[in-house]
């Protein structure tokens, strides 16, 4: 089972007999699909456990040649390019049961790098055995083609014209509902990546995500200690972060 919902450190597990641990991302496949464990005996072949990667190593490099896709099992990943004058856009954030590596499927290679922001641990699915794979069993297939749409939109979440508090907000909600999605708190959670690194993401100050947190804890709306974040007003933030969410 998954650590406590307010766990500071979130893991997957390690499933059972009869099915995938409950963060995985092919996790849908299995028993709500009509699939048990032994059925997709294949799929869990493809499996392999890697890492830790510590703080700061990269899990792959851009422009690497694409050989696999990943799924979180603990920690948190960080997607970042860096451009000819050495400057870093972040792309984007990978919690638990979450796949990195997807936008690498078409070039064939890794457009970008993927860095652990904390202590990694990976699954690794060799993709061309994926694919394979997918032609036999239709669930893994929609499955691929659900990460794909989710990724794509994802990175198109935040490039509407928002005030700070509407992208900090979005922001908040996101991870948490990411979380609930994985079994863990959707009110109590740590960001684990730096302030700066959230900034980026969002496009904004460093200083203005420092004062729009601190400005929702004024007004009651989260609590913040440190890197740990509790929503007090759960419906408050939720509605601040609506046309970011709905756009």
């Amino acid at each position: 089972m998954p650590k406590a919902a307010n766990s500071r450190v979130p893991f997957a597990d390690d499933g059972s007999d009869i099915k995938f641990c409950s963060t995985c991302a092919f996790g849908a496949v299995c028993m709500p699909s009509g699939h048990s464990k032994p059925t997709l005996q294949a799929l869990h072949c493809l499996v392999e456990h890697v890492g830790p990667f510590r703080e700061g190593e990269h899990l792959f490099s851009a422009q690497q040649a694409f050989s696999a896709i990943f799924a979180v099992r603990g920690g948190t990943v960080k997607t970042r390019l860096i451009d000819s004058l050495g400057r870093e856009q972040v792309l984007g954030f990978y919690l638990p049961g979450e796949m990195v590596g997807l936008n690498a499927i078409h070039p064939e290679r890794y457009p970008c790098d993927a860095i652990a922001l904390d202590t990694v641990f990976l699954c690794r699915f060799s993709f061309p055995a994926l694919a394979t794979l997918a032609t036999q069993i239709p669930g893994i297939q929609q499955q691929l083609f659900r990460m794909l749409s989710k990724d794509i939109g994802a990175a198109s979440m935040l490039s509407g014209d928002f005030t700070a508090d509407e992208r900090v907000a979005a922001f908040l909600v996101a991870i948490a509902d990411r979380y609930a999605a994985r079994g863990f708190s959707a009110t109590a959670f740590r960001l684990s990546m730096p302030r700066a690194d959230i900034a980026n993401y969002l496009r904004l100050a460093a200083e203005t995500i420092s004062r729009v947190l601190r400005r929702f804890q004024d007004q009651g709306l989260i609590s913040v200690v440190g890197r740990d974040v509790k929503f007090v007003e759960p419906a408050a933030v939720r509605a601040l972060a609506r046309n970011v969410l709905h756009s």
